[in-house]
């Protein structure tokens, strides 16, 4: 794995962040494009978004905004098929969490899929909500992390 960590300044950029949420929660995992699509898909001083390229391959994607005043919330975690169980998601991670901290935040919060829970946990990340519940179809816990 070559991976190399792109933050997002350009337009073309958040685009190719845009097309692997797309393939993986549009076209895989159903979600209707207007519920993945949102107000916070552009480039600004409010929102930070991640890539992860391997190989000149556009693989991985994520985005941080700000749940409150020391906390990100991380958001659009998305790792192409393909690329899956080869530690892409976790170099994500690591990179979301470092430009947390560059940012001055101290926690990050996420809502994970019930699949992804345990991926989360080995990073760190402990349930807090008292339930699961449902977001665009599917069940998710929300999770937490000191950084």
């Amino acid at each position: 794995m070559a991976a190399e960590i792109i933050y997002v300044e350009l337009e073309e950029q958040l685009q190719y962040g845009m097309d692997i949420r797309k393939k993986v929660f549009v076209d895989e995992q159903k979600v209707p494009l207007e519920l993945e699509i949102d107000e916070y898909d552009n480039i600004s001083p409010d929102v930070h978004h991640v890539l992860i390229q391997d190989n000149g391959e556009y693989v991985a994607t994520g985005r941080i905004i700000y749940y409150d005043d020391d906390t990100a919330k991380m958001q659009r975690i998305a790792v192409l098929k393909e690329y899956r169980a080869k530690g892409f998601g976790r170099v994500l991670m690591i990179a979301m969490e470092e430009l947390a901290l560059e940012l001055g935040l101290h926690y990050a919060v996420l809502d994970a899929q019930i699949q992804a829970e345990n991926f989360y946990a080995k990073q760190g990340y402990e349930v807090i909500s008292k339930e699961p519940f449902l977001d665009a179809g599917i069940m998710h816990v929300r999770m937490k992390k000191k950084l």
